[in-house]
């Protein structure tokens, strides 16, 4: 990991664990976890929103009041709006994106959930996916939140990342280790 991921990872730490301790003590949980997914959601679409929070040309005035009127327009918790004030004041904003994943792990864990994130080459099914959970959540014993993704390049299979555990099904896979395993035998 380069120095300036373990920096952006460092502080959007320390406002993660502030900001969840706090909902915690409001027991406003809930709230942060709506606030988290939805944050997550419109920064992943928005282009926009990543160039304010990214751009060093724009000052801390103005990324305060657009990140302010985004929050109002979303309907976000006080504290979230509160903690994405103080962000865009102390020039912090970039790490928005590593805050919001912070804050999922952290209400998974609070809530003894694990995020597993799948990878197929087609959209599972309701039924697929209900028995990949079923399959986890027999591994683990906790509850499982899948975090489902489509990738066609895997021609077929599934990829599965559970913590620091991934397993790869695809058949993309299998054709470079075969490809890879031919490579040694000429």
């Amino acid at each position: 990991m380069s120095e300036t991921a373990s920096i952006s990872l460092s502080i959007a730490g320390r406002y993660a664990q502030a900001l969840f301790e706090l909902a915690k003590e409001e027991g406003a949980l809930t709230a942060l976890e709506a606030d988290a997914n939805a944050l997550g959601v419109v920064l992943a679409e928005s282009p926009e929103l990543n160039g304010v929070i990214h751009s060093p040309v724009i000052g801390r005035d103005e990324q305060t009041a657009a990140l302010n009127a985004v929050a109002a327009a979303m309907g976000l918790h006080a504290l979230t709006r509160q903690t994405i004030a103080l962000m865009a004041q102390k020039r912090r904003l970039f790490v928005l994106p590593q805050l919001v994943s912070d804050l999922k792990a952290r209400i998974s864990t609070e809530k003894g959930e694990v995020t597993a994130e799948v990878t197929s080459a087609v959209a599972l099914s309701p039924a697929q996916a209900e028995a990949l959970t079923a399959a986890i959540k027999a591994k683990t014993g906790r509850d499982v939140k899948l975090n489902a993704a489509v990738d066609g390049s895997l021609i077929g299979g599934l990829v599965v990342k559970l913590g620091s555990t991934m397993v790869d099904t695809s058949i993309k896979a299998k054709l470079a280790a075969l490809q890879n395993a031919m490579k040694e035998v000429g």
